[in-house]
């Protein structure tokens, strides 16, 4: 079975939706994006928290507002904080690098 990776930023436009794209080609992931604003293109919810094995947060603030607005079911979730800032647009070649490096 794939494991079902949750990639969040803030609006999923650029860095949760890139890290989407590049890593939904592998057989052995499930993969999607979301994010934690009120105007993002996707927003994060209790069905996909619970859908998750593994949470991947581009920055801390993201994990906060999981760990507060969805507190009790990410009790026993993983959720891995990539620290990677809000510097790049969708695509970006340095940003492909970083996500890769570093998932």
């Amino acid at each position: 079975m794939p494991r079902k990776l949750l990639f969040i930023c803030s609006r999923n436009q650029w860095r949760s939706k890139t890290a989407e794209t590049i890593f939904r080609k592998r057989d052995d992931l499930d993969v999607k994006s979301a994010g934690t604003a009120s105007n993002a293109r996707i927003r994060v919810n209790e069905g996909m928290i619970r859908w998750a094995d593994t949470i991947y947060v581009m920055e801390r603030k993201h994990e906060r507002y999981l760990l507060t607005r969805f507190s009790r079911l990410t009790k026993h979730k993983n959720i891995v904080v990539l620290d990677i800032p809000d510097n790049y647009k969708y695509m970006d070649p340095e940003l492909i690098a970083e996500l890769e490096d570093v998932v």
